[in-house]
């Protein structure tokens, strides 16, 4: 699977828990950019994200990420490792 895929297939979940579907991602989509997208949807997302793979991230990873190309690399390295 490649980063592509992973962000075709969190976009409804993005759209969802911002409530908005016009929400386009791309691999250096920041919180910054997208409205509404704050700490509190930050949590609603990864939570989300965390059941629809059935993988866990740590705290360290979540603080880390920058954008959403390096939350997708995560996503692929932790499928990778399944």
């Amino acid at each position: 699977m490649q980063i592509e895929k992973v962000m075709e297939q969190i976009l409804p979940i993005f759209r969802e828990e911002l409530e908005d579907e016009s929400i386009v991602l791309t691999p250096s989509s920041t919180a910054a950019e997208i409205e509404n997208w704050d700490s509190l949807t930050n949590i609603q997302l990864i939570v989300s994200i965390e059941k629809y793979y059935k993988i866990r991230f740590t705290s360290k990873e979540i603080q880390e990420f920058k954008n959403v190309g390096e939350l997708c690399a995560c996503i692929l390295s932790k499928l990778s490792r399944g």
